[in-house]
């Protein structure tokens, strides 16, 4: 992608636009469940009666997906009630409320294999 011309550059100065070019390398956009990546972006920024923006060109964009990671909440008493209910260790009663998303009833089917899938 080519530069901004410098004699673009000072036609917008003429109408009150100051415009700085930023010697970028990488542009990532972070969005809740994705990130969009630009590869040697051509990037500006611009000021106008106060007002900032940041302009942003490129042709070599991809988007990469964000992973998910559910944080559940594992309380040592559900834990614990699962151990007595299964005989099973505490690593195991752990792993299989994370599975089942702190779902008692489910994780105690998993374990006793009742489930294959919490």
């Amino acid at each position: 992608m080519a530069k901004i011309k410098p004699s673009d550059l000072k036609k917008m100065e003429r109408m009150g636009i100051k415009t700085e070019q930023i010697d970028a390398i990488r542009v990532i956009i972070e969005t809740p469940d994705k990130n969009i990546i630009i590869e040697n972006p051509t990037v500006a920024k611009t000021s106008f009666m106060g007002t900032s923006a940041i302009l942003v060109m490129g042709e070599n964009i991809r988007e990469e997906v964000k992973k998910v990671e559910q944080q559940t909440s594992i309380r040592e008493e559900d834990v614990r009630f699962i151990m007595e209910q299964t005989g099973k260790s505490e690593n195991e009663a752990r792993e299989a409320l994370v599975k089942a998303n702190g779902d008692i009833a489910k994780a105690i089917m998993f374990l006793q294999g009742e489930t294959s899938n919490p």
